[in-house]
């Protein structure tokens, strides 16, 4: 007998974690170019949150960070440590840690062949993330290794951009039914690029063998990519039934919801009015950047709970909308502020840190899976070999990349994973 359930599997965030601002169109990544960051901090940070959801009786999933610096993509750039600073900045960036971007996962009950799929996100629009792929696409190939019941991709060309879950909502009556998947894109024209290509989007879809039927294309309002939502979890995040969206998320925004209504009669709309909350302040505190869950209930019955950054918690107007929210008595029961202060710092909330993954615990590697004993032991290994932290001056010091390599590689042997060394 299978028990499906959906699985957040958060990025460990990296060792090499820095802010070099390498992400145009993200305000607080640029805001905050050249500070000193702590990847200690950052990396338990994390830790805490992914405990604080075991804690709330939900199945719990990592990925670990990406071998960085990536030396082997400086040569293929005819680099070395000493060229471009940028250019070694994009070899130590640890963004994989954000794992929303890491694939569009199409759960078994919405494709053709029954089986979950996996496409991992080319993210060519920004130098330093279109590395990764390849590497996640490895990890994933453990992680899902059992191909009786995963499929995994390869990414889309490069010709169009494709970001991954960031990107992807889907709708269901619970998450081991057949849902409605939703793909956000966006259209190129403003001052920062639409990093999520409508041909990307169309091309998963297809690759993940889901029914045309319950595929749905709605473009992303080009105001909110202006105003800085460089992915659409940025100002929506969908669960179940609920869509929670600010006003001004999508381009057409009545019409977005009737196209999900057609096709998904039971959506419940959340939607946060523009002069409660403006397009800038819900992106400069992450408000929708939030884990919107089904929390396990009594007698099997479920209410959801919304994970938010201390950024939107402690935000006089985001507060009382809140608190608003929750007095209105409706899908959403309870707000969970959650310091993921140094990822937010880069450009990367509560959503931004996790893939969502609908599917049996049992037929995934449990060495990816989460439990209270490999919480402690991750929290040894970081608090003794991850740097406290790394000024931006630091980035390209040779001791220093040694020292991220080896920290990397304890962990990963105390995990006995050292095959992804």
């Amino acid at each position: 007998m299978t028990n499906i359930v959906e699985i957040n599997f958060d990025g460990v965030v990296g060792p090499s974690h820095n802010y070099a601002g390498l992400s145009l169109g993200n305000l607080a990544a640029t805001k905050n170019a050249g500070e000193t960051s702590f990847p200690r901090a950052a990396a338990l940070q994390g830790l805490d949150k992914m405990r604080a959801n075991m804690a709330l009786g939900l199945t719990q999933g990592f990925f670990l960070p990406l071998p960085r610096p990536n030396f082997d993509w400086l040569a293929t750039m005819g680099a070395d440590p000493t060229i471009d600073p940028r250019l070694v900045a994009a070899a130590w960036s640890a963004s994989s840690m954000w794992t929303a971007n890491a694939a569009t996962v199409s759960p078994a009950a919405d494709t053709v062949d029954g089986r979950c799929h996996l496409t991992p996100a080319n993210l060519v629009t920004m130098p330093h993330r279109s590395m990764e792929w390849p590497d996640t696409l490895r990890q994933l190939s453990v992680a899902f290794a059992d191909e009786r019941h995963f499929a995994l991709h390869p990414p889309v060309p490069s010709s169009f951009g494709d970001e991954g879950a960031a990107n992807h909502m889907r709708f269901c009556a619970g998450h081991g039914s057949p849902g409605v998947e939703v793909f956000v894109y966006g259209k190129t024209g403003g001052p920062f690029p639409a990093r999520q290509h409508e041909q990307a989007s169309r091309a998963v879809a297809r690759i993940n063998q889901l029914d045309p039927a319950r595929a749905l294309f709605i473009e992303q309002n080009p105001a909110a990519i202006a105003a800085g939502a460089f992915h659409n979890d940025v100002v929506a995040v969908a669960n179940e039934r609920v869509l929670f969206t600010h006003a001004q998320a999508f381009a057409d925004q009545p019409g977005s919801y009737a196209m999900i209504r057609a096709v998904f009669p039971e959506l419940e709309v959340v939607e946060v009015p523009a002069d409660a909350v403006t397009l800038e302040e819900a992106i400069a505190t992450y408000l929708f950047n939030a884990q919107l869950l089904s929390q396990p209930g009594a007698g099997g019955s479920s209410e959801m709970a919304l994970v938010v950054p201390l950024e939107s918690w402690e935000h006089a107007r985001v507060r009382a909308w809140l608190d608003s929210m929750l007095a209105s008595n409706g899908p959403i029961r309870s707000v969970i502020p959650v310091d993921v202060r140094q990822s937010m710092a880069n450009g990367g909330g509560p959503a931004c840190l996790r893939l969502r993954v609908v599917a049996d615990p049992a037929t995934i590697d449990p060495r990816f899976l989460l439990d209270r004993a490999k919480a402690d032991l991750m929290a040894e290994v970081i608090t003794a070999h991850w740097p406290e932290h790394i000024p931006t001056a630091e980035i390209g010091n040779e001791a220093l990349a040694q020292d991220i390599l080896a920290a990397r590689a304890a962990l990963l042997e105390a995990l006995d994973l050292s095959l992804l060394i």
